[in-house]
């Protein structure tokens, strides 16, 4: 009975040879439902808790030291891999993957760019659909140029101090400081090794890392808070260290291939050199 439901579970994840009409549709009903459902629960839970105002722009490109604008950028890659990948399992073509699938990302956080511009609290930001840009050339760019993924973009998150200096902007425990603590995360492009440089004495997982991060944030740039101009310490941070390619892993099993997709977008911890803009460098033993 288990290796029955196994043998179903890996029929089913298989991504057909030919379109499969059926399977196509219901990926086009459900990103458009759960997209405008999204959509729709920001203006309604998030943006109303703040004044509306006519369309605005605002030039934000030199706060949080770009960490906001790498989280737009690694956004909108795994959002456009994700659409890539559902309509490969729906059997349409490579074309098509790629014009309608990969660009997923950046149509989304477009829409989310235009509520921010109808919010007096944010604005319509040229620097962010330039980040949204970037994230979805880097995996078109790929596919175009090699049929892959060589570089992967990934992400990586450790608790800081700063959070509950301010939680309103930071983030009220783990789950809302991994997506608005600025300090704690890195961003990175972590290289495949043998599709580079073919070697038969280097495992076909193995990774090269390249990340940044940002320290001694508490807002997005150096402003009163309460008629106070707080001190901050503010370092930009670089990293170099290995990672693994989980798609690299040899595997039978669909179930496992499609778990090791969900974990890619994470930085596997390993010892990392750390250079930063104040201190040089610093070794970690394990750097999450």
């Amino acid at each position: 009975m288990c290796s029955f439901s196994q043998s179903k579970t890996d029929s089913f994840l298989k991504p057909s040879d030919t379109l499969n009409t059926l399977r196509r549709n219901a990926v086009v009903i459900s990103e458009v439902t759960l997209g405008t459902l999204t959509l729709v629960g920001l203006d309604q839970l998030w943006y109303a808790d703040y004044p509306r105002s006519k369309f605005q722009t605002i030039d934000d490109t030199d706060e949080w030291l770009q960490m906001d604008k790498l989280g737009h950028t690694f956004s909108a890659y795994q959002l456009g891999k994700v659409g890539a990948d559902l309509l490969k399992w729906s059997g349409v073509s490579k074309r098509n993957q790629l014009i309608y699938g990969a660009t997923l990302g950046f149509t989304f956080l477009t829409a989310v760019e235009v509520l921010d511009g109808y919010s007096a609290e944010w604005g319509f930001s040229w620097s962010d659909m330039a980040a949204n840009a970037a994230g979805t050339g880097l995996y078109v760019g790929q596919e175009l140029l090699w049929q892959e993924q060589r570089i992967l973009m990934k992400y990586s998150f450790h608790q800081t101090k700063y959070a509950s200096q301010r939680p309103d902007k930071l983030g009220d425990g783990f789950l809302e400081e991994v997506l608005k603590d600025y300090n704690g995360q890195t961003y990175w492009l972590s290289v495949n090794v043998n599709s580079f440089i073919k070697s038969s004495k280097l495992p076909d997982w193995l990774n090269v890392a390249i990340g940044y991060g940002a320290d001694g944030m508490l807002t997005g740039k150096n402003e009163m808070v309460n008629n106070l101009l707080i001190s901050q310490n503010r370092q930009r941070q670089y990293y170099l260290s290995l990672d693994v390619d989980l798609s690299k892993i040899k595997t039978n099993s669909r179930l496992l291939r499609s778990l090791f997709d969900v974990f890619n977008t994470i930085k596997v911890p390993f010892p990392t050199l750390e250079f930063n803009d104040k201190n040089g460098f610093k070794f970690h033993y394990i750097y999450f």
